[in-house]
């Protein structure tokens, strides 16, 4: 597929190298550490197991329009996206890189912050940590945690998911920490996966095998009445490119006040948040629908997102 076909395409079917080079202007994707430089983890070897070329990551740089954009696109389909070694490592260039390319355009362009002002979109796919080599997994989450402290008031940080696995495990704190978040529908959220759930607390606290439960917990839907996204898009990858394209056009003191985590007002928020849910301590997330403001929530998950954009009620942000 070139470009153009993938625009209309699915983005929850797409592979990892496909979301990445249609996410950015055509014809500007540039892979970086791509299968050819073949680095592969060193641990799964030892453990009998197969490995990938790129790890499980696609990372690289393009344009949206005249300002580079850095892009990190993990694949589900290599161990469900987990975090190893040289996929953290990956990752963690990725902010380096783009930390370069922000100090080069300061000294190249101190008049027009903006235009070429870079940022970084990270397509998550992924459940986290990847357990074959754990310890450099963790290492690497906690490195790129550190990284992204270092983006803030320099460039924006974008998180994308809609892909098949989500984005869960330690990578929850990752997306959670980005600028901005873009879900479709189809997309998952979270910090324990609904199998580990199951696994550690039993059925009856949660069936991972009820799609719909999944998707009123984790899914975009939710997330986007929590605030938790901020934007809501279609299941194309032209929404995703649109919906990404319109958040780097705007300022970026106004995309920063989309974070969700950061300062203490921040924090004041969430406390206020894990209060208010001891207090009504719902049945389902459809109760926490209904309280801020969505009479008919059992009609909700059946809408198509612009009927669902159209009428939802969101919760009030106090930041």
């Amino acid at each position: 597929m070139d470009w153009k076909e993938l625009q209309s395409a699915s983005f929850l079917e797409c592979t990892a190298r496909r979301r990445a080079l249609a996410l950015v202007d055509e014809g500007t994707f540039t892979e970086l550490a791509g299968p050819r430089d073949r680095m592969t983890s060193p641990h799964l070897p030892e453990l009998g197991e197969a490995v990938s070329f790129d790890d499980g990551v696609v990372t690289g740089v393009g344009l949206v329009g005249e300002r580079p954009v850095f892009v990190i696109s993990q694949e589900g389909r290599f161990i469900g996206g987990a975090v190893g070694e040289v996929h953290g490592a990956k990752m963690a260039g990725v902010f380096k890189l783009a930390l370069r390319a922000y100090d080069e355009a300061c000294r190249r362009h101190p008049d027009e912050p903006e235009r070429y002002r870079p940022a970084i979109v990270i397509s998550f796919e992924t459940g986290g940590v990847r357990l074959h080599e754990a310890n450099a997994g963790l290492l690497a989450h906690a490195e790129i945690m550190d990284l992204m402290q270092d983006t803030k008031g320099k460039l924006p940080v974008v998180a994308v998911i809609g892909s098949k696995v989500g984005c869960f495990g330690g990578m929850g704190f990752v997306a959670a920490a980005t600028d901005a978040v873009v879900m479709s529908p189809q997309g998952r959220l979270g910090l324990t996966g609904p199998e580990v759930i199951e696994q550690e607390m039993g059925k009856d606290e949660f069936d991972a095998s009820d799609k719909s439960l999944i998707s009123r917990t984790t899914g975009g839907k939710h997330k986007y009445i929590m605030q938790d996204c901020n934007v809501l898009c279609d299941d194309r990858v032209s929404a995703f490119r649109d919906a990404l394209c319109a958040l780097l056009a705007m300022p970026y003191e106004e995309l920063v006040k989309y974070r969700r985590i950061g300062s203490y007002a921040l924090v004041k928020e969430q406390m206020g948040l894990t209060a208010l849910a001891a207090a009504l301590n719902p049945f389902d997330a459809k109760d926490v629908w209904q309280y801020f403001g969505n009479g008919e929530a059992d009609a909700l998950p059946e809408l198509g997102t612009e009927e669902f954009l159209a009428v939802a009620r969101r919760r009030e942000r106090e930041v």
